[in-house]
């Protein structure tokens, strides 16, 4: 049997294809993250938390969700950590490919509440991972940008081969691996449906551009 394991998720490209390389190995049951303290969006990504909830629904796993500051963000990811390992799962897969500062975290924290750490993505060219993603047949759009590098433009497109060139142009790393941009997975072969969204506005917070996102029902 395949050890349980649950998912640090986003919504975005690299949670997508860390949860689509380990499923191979992993017997993964649901997706964690962490909501702002007022519960209106998302820590990572800034979405509203309707969108990660139906998505998690659409990829037919239950998403599991703490609230918090960035002060207080390891106390309560901890705390959700704990939930799983006194339910029996042993792993928590993650999506980083180069950070080490938060590979180390990651694998600290999951030591102290009795999990380990999985980095399916690490290490790996972030072109060639940009391409994994494409090839299995997902689609994200990109939710938000640094604004000092890309512009607001940008938002709501979805990713493609061609933006490759554009990206090296523009220093952005291919991934957005140093925060460049951050995507939402709209559909895929996972998925039972494609998640139907509705633009509302673009936002400027600290130094970002984001896209507002609700669900069209």
């Amino acid at each position: 049997m395949k050890p349980k394991a649950a998912v640090s998720w986003s919504g975005g490209k690299d949670s997508y294809l860390a949860l689509h390389r380990a499923a191979a190995s992993f017997d993964i049951q649901v997706l964690i993250t962490i909501f702002t303290e007022d519960g209106r969006r998302s820590r990572s990504q800034g979405l509203r938390p309707e969108v990660l909830n139906h998505q998690a629904r659409l990829l037919n796993l239950p998403l599991v969700s703490g609230r918090g500051s960035w002060e207080t963000y390891e106390q309560e990811f901890k705390h959700l950590l704990r939930e799983l390992a006194r339910g029996g799962y042993s792993y928590v897969i993650f999506g980083d490919i180069y950070l080490d500062e938060h590979k180390a975290w990651v694998e600290r924290v999951c030591s102290e509440c009795g999990l380990q750490a999985v980095e399916p993505l690490w290490g790996k060219p972030t072109t060639e991972l940009f391409r994994e993603f494409l090839a299995t047949g997902a689609q994200a759009r990109i939710v938000a940008t640094k604004a000092a590098l890309l512009d607001e433009k940008w938002l709501g497109t979805s990713l493609c081969e061609e933006m490759l060139s554009t990206f090296e142009t523009l220093c952005v790393d291919a991934c957005g691996e140093r925060g460049e941009y951050h995507t939402l997975v709209f559909t895929s072969p996972r998925m039972s449906a494609p998640l139907k969204l509705r633009e509302v506005a673009p936002l400027m917070h600290d130094g970002y551009w984001m896209l507002d996102l609700e669900l069209v029902e």
